[in-house]
């Protein structure tokens, strides 16, 4: 008796759909405004995925507390937003250069998994991610950053674009998702709802860009 069970396809690969790059969401929580002077004292990194219909998915998430860099300065108002205590002893810091490099491993993974060239940075308010993430690797003189120095995508961007929000709380709610506020500013649930916020939007548009890249195609054709 034959089979008539199709062969099983393969999710498309993520490399195919940002022209070599791969999305990855990325919070830092710091001890100020100021890339080259304040510390970086958690990183998080969520990997993105593409299922088997073409749809963006949140991936599994990588963080570290960090050590503050000799030196760094530390303002005590950002502590009173992002609670942290840098001192504290159950905190289990890693010295920079470790915290980059336990975070950086699993995105060179995915990269070369999907096809890609390099990661691109995911931000809300994503230049400020990006800032800390490029001054600590410079500092700690890691020669494989996987992500691209300069380019990323903004959901505050996006969501003030498509939702009329830039605020990430608002702009979950009027996606309808969820967000906890005593949550908040912790690097883990902050990339993770960045994460949720990004493949939502994006997943919502891929009739649009779909539908485009047709007519392109067809005026194309017409020239």
């Amino acid at each position: 008796m034959e089979n008539d069970t199709p062969p099983p396809t393969s999710a498309p690969r993520i490399g195919n759909r940002f022209r070599g790059f791969l999305p990855v969401v990325v919070d830092v929580e710091t001890g100020g405004f100021n890339a080259a002077t304040d510390a970086l004292l958690e990183i998080a990194v969520v990997l993105i995925e593409l299922d088997a219909q073409g749809d963006l998915r949140r991936g599994p998430t990588y963080a570290a507390h960090v050590e503050p860099f000799p030196g760094a300065n530390i303002e005590k108002a950002a502590l009173e937003v992002n609670g942290i205590r840098p001192d504290h002893p159950l905190r289990l810091a890693l010295p920079e250069k470790d915290a980059l490099t336990k975070v950086f491993k699993p995105v060179r993974q995915a990269v070369s998994e999907q096809g890609c060239t390099r990661a691109i940075l995911v931000g809300h308010n994503a230049h400020f991610d990006l800032s800390f993430l490029n001054a600590a690797a410079a500092r700690c003189a890691i020669k494989r950053n996987p992500f691209h120095p300069f380019s990323a995508f903004d959901t505050v961007t996006l969501a003030g674009a498509i939702l009329g929000q830039t605020v990430l709380a608002r702009a979950l709610e009027a996606a309808g998702l969820p967000y906890d506020a005593r949550q908040a500013h912790g690097a883990i649930y902050d990339a993770e709802r960045t994460a949720d916020l990004f493949c939502l939007l994006l997943n919502r548009l891929r009739p649009v860009r779909e539908s485009f890249a047709v007519l392109t195609r067809n005026a194309s054709g017409m020239a």
